[in-house]
């Protein structure tokens, strides 16, 4: 646990369920007070500020579409607005929707990018806006992917997102550093979240990803959220503009196992 996040105050897009909601309820337990952006599912909202209440920690939804400008905003005044300030953003939502890239339709191009990238970076920026503006030294903590380095066939926007939320971290870092301001990326590997369990209830399915894993399973939601409370604590104080992958190795290119290759 981390004492200094006792009190903070973290805005989670994405929140309701998946990581998000892991998250959120890691924050709970760490006696913060949290900010639960959901977009649909108010009532999977609801049961995750219950669970973070009971771990320690105060909270508040909101319903927002991180797409859409004025949205994002009401998501960093509603954490001023209730608890006094804003100290950490993570931007965890996220959508994938898989389609060969020859039949991939400009509307699943930009519903992707709209998401995944362009919210990241709204949020971003509403957080950025607010810790200058208040001479804050904040935290933004984007969510990534593996898929910013390994491509991904039928997820072109969906690694194409990955890939701008990278290099987005990395200028956002760079830029407001001198400020004290910290931005850096998670890139998960495999997570046993609700939009893998079909994939990983099939035993075929699971062993194919899980050969894909030096480490030869796939990860927990709660998993993600340690590094997320270490990325937003004083812990990693000296950390800034990097992606710090929990993937179990998949990015450490596991088919040269055993001196493949």
């Amino acid at each position: 646990m981390y004492t200094d996040l006792k009190g903070k105050v973290v805005a989670i897009t994405g929140a309701s369920t998946g990581l998000g909601r892991a998250m959120a309820v890691r924050f709970g337990q760490e006696g913060a007070k949290v900010v639960i952006n959901y977009f649909s599912g108010e009532e999977e909202a609801m049961s995750v500020k219950k669970e973070v209440e009971e771990a320690g920690g105060q909270s508040i939804i909101i319903q927002g579409d991180v797409t859409k400008e004025q949205d994002v905003i009401n998501i960093v005044e509603t954490a001023v607005k209730n608890f006094g300030k804003l100290d950490i953003m993570i931007n965890n939502a996220g959508i994938e929707n898989p389609a060969p890239s020859h039949e991939m339709t400009l509307e699943n191009w930009e519903k992707v990018i709209g998401t995944n990238l362009t919210g990241a970076f709204l949020g971003s920026r509403e957080a950025l806006k607010y810790f200058v503006e208040n001479d804050v030294k904040g935290n933004v903590i984007n969510m990534s992917s593996v898929h910013e380095m390994i491509p991904w066939p039928t997820f072109v926007h969906y690694a194409a997102s990955k890939g701008g939320v990278k290099l987005m971290t990395e200028t956002l870092a760079l830029e407001y550093a001198p400020k004290g301001i910290r931005v850096n990326n998670i890139g998960p590997g495999a997570i046993n979240t609700p939009i893998n369990a079909e994939k990983f209830a099939d035993p075929k399915q699971r062993k194919d990803v899980e050969s894909m894993i030096p480490l030869g399973y796939i990860g927990k939601p709660e998993q993600i959220a340690a590094v997320a409370a270490w990325l937003a604590s004083d812990e990693s104080s000296y950390v800034t503009g990097i992606t710090l992958f929990a993937d179990g190795g998949m990015t450490k290119y596991p088919s040269f196992q055993a001196g493949r290759g």
